[in-house]
């Protein structure tokens, strides 16, 4: 399906993918009581941080993000991706993301897709500053040039 002033978009490939997101944050709320945020799990799994949820859950959560990327790659090719020229940008990047997302108490699955579906107030706002970031984020770097 070709949407207008979106050639490449993938609307029901994104569909399948929302729910199955969906589908994944509730088992983990109902069945386990726990928000399904990856830098928590992270965290948790990668022992930087102890508590909840027990590290097994963590580190099979984590270890399924990686196994369903690897499962994808075989199923149906690499995906193409354009990264700015260099990978001390993209480590950069990585760190400030990881920075961010302590000082946030979540990241963008744990806040906008876990805390947003509960109406939190907290996460309202950090999604709402997420959009917002990254919007600037963009508009900054098209008007230096460095667009992509």
């Amino acid at each position: 399906m070709i949407l207008p002033g979106f050639p490449d978009a993938q609307p029901l490939e994104g569909l399948l993918g929302g729910l199955l997101i969906g589908l994944s944050a509730a088992i983990m709320l109902l069945g386990l009581g726990r928000i399904a945020g990856v830098s928590g799990m992270f965290a948790r799994a990668t022992t930087i941080e102890d508590g909840s949820p027990p590290w097994p859950i963590a580190a099979l959560f984590v270890g399924g993000l990686v196994l369903g990327a690897i499962v994808y790659r075989l199923v149906l090719g690499p995906v193409e991706a354009a990264y700015p020229p260099g990978w001390g940008w993209l480590a950069v990047g990585g760190l400030l993301v990881g920075f961010g997302t302590r000082l946030g108490s979540g990241c963008t699955s744990g806040h906008g897709v876990c805390g947003m579906s509960r109406l939190s107030p907290r996460s309202l706002v950090a999604t709402a500053t997420f959009i917002l970031a990254g919007m600037a984020t963009v508009a900054v770097v098209n008007m230096l040039g460095g667009g992509w």
